[in-house]
Order: structure tokens, then sequence, then C-alpha cells
């Protein structure tokens, strides 16, 4: 065993010297693009040349801002996953699968990740992440977590083609640690390190770049010599090698329960010996559940069976009483012989384990070739462990930028670093220039004057200066002015620098280059982005592998129930829950909800995420649809910078409760309102018509009042005329008496006249 362990140390040692001479060049490149980017700029021998000139070695770097322009634009938002289950049964697991990413990613810390891959991206030419599982995370129950690989202690095989290194043999993570940090790093091991040995030289690659101090990179050797206070503090080399292998797997299938795993040698092992239970011909697996079912049928079984002898004494009764009747009648049939019952089976019970199951076809097997990364883990000559991990790729995801179908990718710096020194020169003539402006040249005939004397006399102001003329006078030299296209050209190679990073002046705030109105500054700034959407689909393309392996080696470490929670970027906070186990009161079954071990997961990440949007522009969208009708208020309110969305949900939420408890209530009073005038108009119909009725009963009371007066007057008038004509009856009888006295008196007169005459 201790000949196979030194066997494996000694190839990884082998393999790694391999690829380090094989990316020497890469390597080199790298560092001074590195290097170059943080302003070390000018070599050592340039930096002696401008200062015996009395130039100034000055940088204007223009690489930085622009690397970290495009570095925010990529990285401006959280990259979004979307997962989707390949079969409808698992559409609930998928989501919290969803959920699991971004929690993986948050406790990760991924936005810095991110950020630290993508500058790597753009200056080494490729950048690296590793997934990897935290054995001390969640309190001890672990975690699957991702973190950035410095690029210069990546060692790929250096005939891999891909992008991702598929097809590369062996990729080795190797670096140099004090004995302290890799104890810490692996404190399980710590015996084992403390007596490693190893190569503890540098592998970093050195540049000719002037080296003023200011800048400091990992295994510079000033740094190491520092370093000498104890054993612990001695430097060793550790090697972390994957390597792709075919190992065999088991893919299980349980025909009664539908579950569907997949196991290596260790877990067939363990799984074919798996107690379970054929009960009435079902199979189950759960032991209590099953001493639960055995208990049950073996009571119902004795019930049966006392019954069953109850019911054979009651026929053996019945038998000899028609025997007796039988004998009784003489040899006459006296009733009918009784029939036997039948006795009760005892229920089908067998213990059996996984392995007859299979020989009985109730679980399927098939065993697989498939590809797994072997990962060893060495310190110095020691090897420390390793193991399969769950996953067909390597755990190391890469974004390369510049892609040459090698591992030797080509950066953005290195394809301006010309421009950017092009630059610097231009910069220190100018520089150069305006020196030798304000300090004019004087041309003297030599020995006509004393030269300290006259040099410290004309570096005096005001100061006259006696000279000869016969001698010959001092004659002073005007440098000539330098041309504006020397400026210009200073410009262009700026802007060149940035178109080829994919940036515009406009992008990175320069007012003077934007348009002048509000919409067409919006459509540039989108048309802009068009260009850095390659470079997009590059971190796209790594952030979709990263998922799957992060996917992968979460369904082989969270087997137990997790509760996670995810902040949202509207700053809600969503919880979920995954192998959360669930007992059926009725069918008796224990079933897992959210399985994420059980099928399989597509997963893509949402083009342009991570990409910045104009946040006016989608808010006035955004307020359109709203108006429209087409999204509701929440939505809305995703799109804007309000910290506390969740209270302004719930105070608009209530405001609005309240407002259709008031417009109810307006209703209601509406309602009142119109029954109220109904009320009153019928009530005070009823007052008309009760006056009128009151009306109409005194006028009743007046007309039979006036009736009976009248009645009364009648028969009064009736004797007042009676009364009269018997009156003027009376008149006229004595009227006609009168006349008749008055007609006899007349023809008395007249007898009487007659006489007299």
């Amino acid at each position: 065993m201790e000949e196979v362990k030194k066997d494996v140390v000694q190839e990884t040692q082998d393999i790694f010297k391999t690829y380090s001479q094989a990316r020497e060049t890469w390597a080199q490149h790298a560092q001074e693009d590195r290097e170059f980017k943080l302003g070390k700029q000018w070599s050592a021998e340039q930096e002696k040349k401008l200062k015996s000139r009395g130039q100034s070695p000055i940088v204007v770097n223009r690489i930085h801002p622009a690397v970290e322009a495009a570095k925010a634009l990529i990285t401006s938002n959280r990259p979004s996953f979307r997962v989707s289950p390949r079969e409808d049964s698992d559409n609930q697991a998928a989501q919290a699968m969803n959920g699991l990413l971004e929690y993986v990613w948050q406790i990760s810390d991924g936005e810095t990740r991110l950020r630290t891959v993508v500058d790597d991206y753009y200056v080494t030419g490729m950048g690296a992440m590793l997934v990897y599982q935290d054995p001390m995370g969640d309190t001890g129950k672990g975690e699957v977590k991702i973190r950035d690989i410095d690029p210069l202690d990546l060692y790929i095989d250096p005939n891999s083609r891909e992008r991702q290194c598929d097809d590369a043999e062996n990729i080795v993570v190797s670096r140099l640690f004090t004995k302290n940090q890799a104890i810490k790093m692996e404190p399980m091991y710590r015996d084992a390190i403390k007596t490693a040995q190893g190569d503890q030289v540098g592998d970093r690659p050195e540049t000719s770049a002037f080296n003023d101090g200011g800048v400091i990179f990992p295994e510079d050797s000033e740094t190491k010599t520092t370093i000498t206070l104890g054993d612990g503090d001695e430097y060793i080399r550790g090697y972390e090698r994957y390597q792709k292998i075919i190992v065999h797997r088991y893919r299980t299938f349980e025909k009664f329960s539908k579950m569907e795993e997949v196991l290596d040698d260790a877990k067939f092992r363990e799984y074919v010996k798996k107690p379970a239970w054929l009960i009435q011909g079902q199979v189950v697996v759960d032991p209590q559940r099953a001493q639960a079912q055995i208990q049950q049928l073996m009571e119902q079984y004795q019930n049966q069976v006392m019954a069953f002898k109850q019911q054979v004494t009651a026929v053996a009764q019945a038998s000899q009483a028609v025997v007796d009747r039988y004998q009784g009648s003489g040899g006459m049939m006296a009733g009918q012989t009784p029939q036997i019952p039948q006795e009760p089976q005892k229920p089908e019970i067998k213990q059996t384990n996984y392995a007859q199951l299979i020989e009985m076809n109730q679980i399927d097997v098939v065993s697989v070739p498939v590809w797994r990364v072997r990962q060893v883990v060495i310190m110095g000559d020691t090897l420390l462990y390793e193991r399969i991990l769950p996953t067909e790729h390597y755990p190391i995801v890469l974004f390369m930028n510049l892609h040459t179908r090698t591992p030797y990718p080509v950066s953005d710096v290195r394809l301006v670093k010309h421009l950017q020194q092009y630059i610097n020169k231009i910069r220190s003539l100018i520089i150069a220039h305006a020196t030798t402006s304000t300090n004019v040249k004087i041309l003297v005939p030599e020995g006509s004057v004393d030269m300290a004397e006259f040099e410290q006399k004309w570096a005096q102001p005001g100061v006259a200066i006696q000279y000869d003329p016969t001698d010959g006078a001092p004659m002073p030299v005007q440098p000539m002015p330098m041309p504006n296209e020397l400026y210009k050209n200073e410009q262009d190679a700026k802007n060149d620098i940035d178109h080829e990073l994919g940036l515009y002046e406009m992008m990175m705030g320069n007012s003077g280059a934007a348009p002048q109105t509000y919409k067409a500054t919006i459509s540039l700034d989108e048309f802009g982005q068009r260009k850095i959407r390659s470079k997009l689909g590059d971190i796209e393309s790594g952030l979709r592998r990263l998922g799957g392996i992060v996917m992968s080696l979460a369904q082989q470490l969270y087997t137990s129930e997790k509760v996670f929670r995810v902040l949202q970027p509207n700053n809600s906070m969503s919880e979920y829950v995954v192998n959360k186990k669930l007992y059926d009161d009725k069918s008796g079954v224990l079933k897992i909800m959210n399985n994420i071990k059980a099928g399989d997961y597509d997963l893509i990440v949402v083009a342009g995420s991570t990409l910045p949007t104009n946040k006016y522009a989608q808010l006035e969208l955004y307020m359109d649809a709203y108006k429209n009708g087409i999204i509701d208020k929440q939505e809305v309110l995703k799109k804007t910078e309000i910290f506390d969305i969740e209270g302004v949900l719930r105070r608009t939420d209530m405001i609005g409760q309240l407002q259709q408890k008031v417009q109810q209530q307006e209703e209601q009073i509406k309602k009142l309102s119109g029954d109220l005038q109904t009320r009153e108009r019928e009530v005070y119909h009823a007052k008309q018509k009760a006056e009128l009725e009151k009306f109409k009963s005194g006028l009743d009371s007046t007309s039979n009042k006036a009736k009976a007066a009248g009645a009364v007057y009648e028969r009064r008038l009736a004797d007042s005329t009676s009364a009269v004509q018997k009156e003027v009856g009376e008149q006229e009888t004595l009227k006609r008496r009168l006349e008749t006295r008055e007609q006899a008196l007349n023809e008395q007169q007249k007898k009487i006249n007659q006489s007299t005459s």
C-alpha cells in the first residue's frame, strides 16, 4: 500500500513538472500582462535609459480602467439560474434545486468570486473556478461551495483542445503553502503534513518589468524570505490532481417504490444486503412497517383459526345430530349433512434481502461504465487522500478568453499592450518637450565665459549678466513646437484600447460622447452592449457548467433534510426545503418531498442576466405595462431601487384593502342613501295620504253636517214656506174679501150717487 502511495505521489510530481515546462511561455506572458495592467509597464532597461535622458518613465494606465469598466458591465447583476426537470414529476424538486443553486452562490460570495474570475479572464486570458464540498460547513453537515483559482496555480494537460479541457488527461492545482496553512485546510491530516517534505521552490515566472516594490504577487521571493518564524512557517508544495477514469456504476430501479438510484461498488454491496419482506406477495422494505403488517396479519390469522375451530366443532355436532336422526328413522334420511368449513391459509411472510429481490425481478439493475473524476490530494511527498467525485466533468470550470484550442488562451491585455506602450512613449515625449521648453538651452562660444559662474547667475532670476561682445554673444535655442497630431494620436490609441475591450466612451459615463436626447442615449447604451455580449457568452458557458457540477455534488452531499433561505434581488427572503420526510398515516409509507437525488435536471443560465440594464428605461417600460394591466405592481417594484419592497407591498396592500373597504362603504352608503330617499318619499306620500284621508274624513263630517243642516233648513224652509203660503193665502183671502167689500162699497156708492142724483 505504501508503494502505491509513493507511486501516486511520484507520478503527480512528474506530471506537474511536465505541465509546468509546457506552459512556461504562457505563464510568462500571463504574469507580464498582470503586472502590465497594474502599472508595471516599463522594463528596467527602459526605466534606466529614460532617467539617463532626463525623461520621466510616466505611465498613463488606460488598460486598468478599461478592464474595470468591462468587468463592471459583465458582473453588474447576479447570474440567474433556471433548473428544469426532465420529467413532469420533478417540477417541485426542480424549484428547490433552483433555490439550492442560489444558496450555494450566496454562501460562497459568488459575486466577488466572479469579479476575480472576470479580471483573470481579461488580464491573463483565463479565469477558473473550483466546486468543492466543505465538510465543516453547516456545523459539520457539509456544504457545497465554489471558489476562484489563480490561473498561474493551474497546470493543464498541454494536449487538451476543448475550451473546458474535458479531453485533458490530468488537471493539477499546485501552489506553495506554509505547513500551518495546510494544517488549517486539512486538520485531519495534521501529523502527515508536519512530517511531509517536498519541493519548496516557487514556480511563479519572473519578468523584466521595473519593480519598485509597489505591487506584490504570490510567491515573490521578498515575501518568502521574511517568514522564518518556525517549522510551521516552512513552505511546502501542495498538489491537487484531477484525473478522469472509467468506473462501474449500478443503476437500480425499484418497481415497488418507483425509486431510482446510481450506486458505486461499495454502496451497491451494502444495497444488496439491505433486508426486505415479502408479505402476501407485496414487497415491504421498512422494518417498522413490516413488523406492524406481520403482527396484524398474524392476529387476523389466529382469529381465523379460532373461528375455524369453532366452526369445525359446530359441524361435528351437527353431523352427529344428523346421524342420530338417521338411525332413529330406521335408515331414512333425516336431514342434510353439514359441510366442513375451509381451513384458513397461513399468511405468506418471507424475510429476504435486496439481492433476492433482484433475482425475483423486483429490482432492475444495470451495470454501466461511466466517466468519473478522481481527486488526489498531496502535500509535499505525502499522499493525504484520494476520492472519486460524483461528476463526469472536472470540478474546475474554465473561462477562456481568446481560445486557441490549447489550454493557453490569449488575453485582451496582450492585444492592446502595444497601444498602451505607445501611449506611454507619447506622454513621455510630451513631458520631455515641456521640460525642455521651460528650460531654455544657451549656445555659449567656447572659452568666452566662466561656465560655472554663468550657470550660477543664469539660474538666478532678474540678474544682469555682463559679457564681452568681442568674444561672441550667447545665443538661446528654442525647441520646435510639437504638432497637434501627436496629441490626437494619444487619444486615438486610448479609443482603440476601449474598442478592443468592447467599450465606448458613453458607456463609461462620458457625457460629451452621449447624444442630446434621452431615448437616443438609451438606445446607444443598449447597442453598445452587443459587442461585449460575445465575452458574456464565454462567462455564461462557464456558469452553466458550474451549476451542473454544483448539482452533481449537491445530490451526493445533501441526503438528509435541509432548510435554507435565499435572499432575492428585491430583498425578499425565500425558504426552501429539500429531502423533507413525510409519513402518510393512511398508507404507512414514508415519502420524501423535494428529493434532489431522484431525477435528472437541465440547467440554463439566463442570457444577459449579469449585464447592466438602464433602470430608467426599464422602469418606464414596466410602468407602461402596469398601466395597461399586463403586470402587477410587485413586478414594477422589483425593477426599482426601493429597499423595503416587502414593507411597501404590505402597506400598499393595506392601503388597497382600506380603499376597497372605503369603496364598499361608499357603495353601501349610496345604497342606504337611496333606500333612505325612497323611505322618505314613501313616508311623505304616506303622510300626504294620511292627511288626505284625514281631510276626507273631515270633509265627510262637514258634508254630513251640511247635509243635516240642509235637511233642517229645507224642513224649516218648508215650514216657513207653508207658513208664508198660509199667510199669503190668508192675505189673498183677505184681499179678495177687501176687494169684495170695496166692490160692494163701490156699488153702494153708485147706488147712493144714483139715488142722490
